[in-house]
């Protein structure tokens, strides 16, 4: 049925500034705050020294002289730019080198690097599946879940956040229906720090003859004996799964990956769009995500020190701000929530204020507005001791 004829507008842009007007009341309006120097635990925000806790930099990588070092050497020998796609002439030797570090941390049989978290999303999901199949995505998915998702034009549908046995009916009624079904889901929660029930999740899998896509973006180098994430967390490595992550958190750099089987990549570098058509991963970029695999292996007490500073910083909440409102955490991510956005931009304002840098997490980014604070293996005692201070005058 046709729509009813609208008012021809006399500018086609106007409602740019209508649709602005509106984010501002609502307190959704977000903007930039330049950070000056190398990231690390303290920064320079907007000329004022804070200590951070808004990063997803786990391990304190970004700014190591290791990754440095090897991305101006990277840069040395192959220049700045990859020029063009792998399959045309971006491709370099250390792409593969790449791979190969990733594939043998994740133990699957390949991987591929894309040239960020969220491009590896997109294509590996919509070379996945397509209009006659059925993607089950959990509520609290990351935006490139989601979007990855809808792109597709596979029927979609959002399960209760972690919720197993709606999942579980869903399937039963819906399965029979459709051609394939991937199951999507984060393994570690950005906005909230819980973990999937990645075990259950691989069991429903298999029972209903679905295709399970993990994102380990906020779980690579954090989580695991060896820094692999939740897979390895879960021990459920070697399982059929598809693995998702990034290279810009704990490993310090800028890309995205997926690891598999040997099939699953030959088939993604022949029908995913967001890598055949997108200019390969910088030499830089490269270099610095392979020298971060490497100190990840090498040096456990990094991802000892984050995990011992998570642990002190729980306890002193539990002790000093018992009705702190926390959400449930199993990772490095802790978040605490709020009445409104209004009072989340408050909160966020006076820890600013306090020389503490952990923002406000409002709609629609989260259902609910919240605090969120990461905490960084370089993290000092004296940090998380100040952090607890001032949320006791605030809150």
């Amino acid at each position: 049925m046709p729509h009813a004829q609208c008012p021809m507008p006399t500018n086609p842009y106007a409602w740019l500034e209508q649709s602005l007007a509106t984010i501002h009341r609502a307190d959704w309006y977000r903007s930039v705050q330049p950070i000056n120097g190398r990231p690390g635990a303290t920064v320079i925000l907007a000329g004022q020294e804070v200590i951070n806790f808004a990063s997803n930099d786990y391990l304190g990588l970004a700014g190591d002289e290791r990754l440095m070092a090897a991305a101006t050497a990277a840069i040395a020998q192959f220049g700045t730019g990859s020029t063009g796609s792998r399959l045309l002439s971006g491709h370099r030797q250390l792409h593969r080198e790449l791979e190969e570090a990733i594939a043998s941390t994740k133990q699957t049989e390949d991987a591929l690097v894309f040239s960020s978290g969220y491009l590896a999303n997109l294509g590996t999901i919509t070379a996945l599946v397509g209009k006659r199949d059925l993607i089950f995505s959990d509520q609290y998915n990351h935006s490139s879940l989601k979007n990855g998702a809808i792109l597709s034009g596979a029927a979609f549908v959002e399960y209760p956040h972690c919720d197993i046995a709606v999942l579980k009916t869903q399937l039963s009624q819906q399965r029979q229906n459709y051609r394939r079904c991937l199951i999507l889901t984060d393994s570690v929660f950005s906005m909230d720090g819980d973990l999937c029930p990645m075990p259950a999740l691989l069991a429903i899998a298999d029972k209903f003859n679905c295709m399970l896509l993990v994102d380990e973006a906020h779980a690579t180098g954090v989580l695991g004996k060896t820094g692999a994430g939740c897979v390895e967390h879960f021990g459920c490595t070697g399982k059929q799964l598809i693995q998702v992550g990034t290279l810009s958190k704990a490993l310090g750099s800028l890309g995205g990956y997926v690891a598999g089987s040997s099939t699953l990549i030959d088939f993604l570098q022949n029908r995913a769009p967001t890598w055949i058509y997108t200019t390969g991963l910088s030499p830089a970029d490269t270099a610095a995500a392979l020298a971060a695999i490497k100190i990840v292996q090498q040096e456990p007490q990094r991802r000892a020190q984050l995990w011992q500073n998570v642990h002190h910083l729980k306890n002193l909440l539990q002790e000093q701000l018992p009705n702190l409102k926390l959400l449930p955490s199993e990772s490095p991510i802790l978040c605490f929530q709020l009445s409104s956005a209004t009072d989340a931009l408050i909160a966020g304002k006076q820890l600013r204020d306090a020389g503490i840098f952990a923002p406000a997490i409002r709609p629609p980014t989260v259902p609910t507005s919240r605090i969120r604070i990461s905490l960084m293996a370089t993290h000092e005692a004296a940090h998380i001791e100040k952090l607890v201070t001032v949320l006791k005058d605030i809150n």
